[in-house]
């Protein structure tokens, strides 16, 4: 990438495919955002540059790309496809561009405790890196293997239905007062109907909400 090419796309600010670091002053945090794109449709990680969009490069950018090269490799299962380019600001300093695939196999996580190899996943949405809820990660894992999943269309869908014609959009509480059944049992059922395709899952950094699939409406 030419250096008009990065001030281009660093104008168009951060957002679902784009994250801008200053440093890898904490590469196990940045290791989010590396497993958010994985887990979305990809994205760039600019490291050298500004929240505001600044672009103040970095001195030993080959030093820190082998810091987040080994943190990537440590920190983020399964494994994932990425590359890192440089990019040059001035005889001096450097901009890394990390390009993360998406991932095929889904979800990843960002591993904390290797004794136990658990961790957190996390997803992109919009400008910002959410932990993922369960019911998501299980949605993720059914899509990574191509199923749609199927259900019966008993009482609770129904009355899932109408709640939906009811409100746009509605969270597993919501639906299981409403229903009034278990909030188990709620997550349950709108974790197979998003597989299906009927409903749509809308992540968010407290709440996942669900919406009718447009095709469904």
């Amino acid at each position: 990438m030419e250096l008009h090419a990065l001030r281009k796309l660093v104008s168009s600010g951060e957002g679902s495919q784009l994250e801008f670091k200053r440093k890898a002053a904490d590469p196990v945090k940045i290791m989010r955002e590396v497993v958010a794109f994985a887990n979305a449709k990809g994205g760039i990680l600019l490291v050298g540059v500004n929240d505001d969009g600044v672009i103040t490069g970095l001195k030993d950018a080959k030093g820190e790309a082998h810091v987040l090269e080994d943190a990537i490799e440590k920190h983020c299962k399964p494994t994932i496809k990425y590359s890192i380019e440089y990019i040059k600001l001035n005889a001096k300093k450097n901009v890394l561009a990390i390009h993360v695939a998406e991932s095929k196999e889904k979800p990843v996580f960002l591993i904390y405790n290797f004794y136990r190899q658990s961790g957190r996943a996390y997803l992109r949405v919009a400008d910002r890196s959410v932990q993922s809820s369960r019911e998501l990660r299980k949605i993720l894992k059914a899509r990574t293997k191509a199923k749609e999943g199927s259900f019966i269309y008993g009482e609770h869908e129904q009355k899932l239905m109408k709640l939906l014609a009811l409100e746009e959009k509605i969270d597993v509480t919501r639906f299981a007062e409403f229903a009034s059944i278990t909030r188990d049992k709620a997550a349950e059922i709108l974790v197979k109907l998003t597989i299906a395709n009927v409903t749509e899952i809308h992540p968010g950094e407290q709440l996942d909400h669900y919406s009718l699939k447009e095709s469904h409406e």
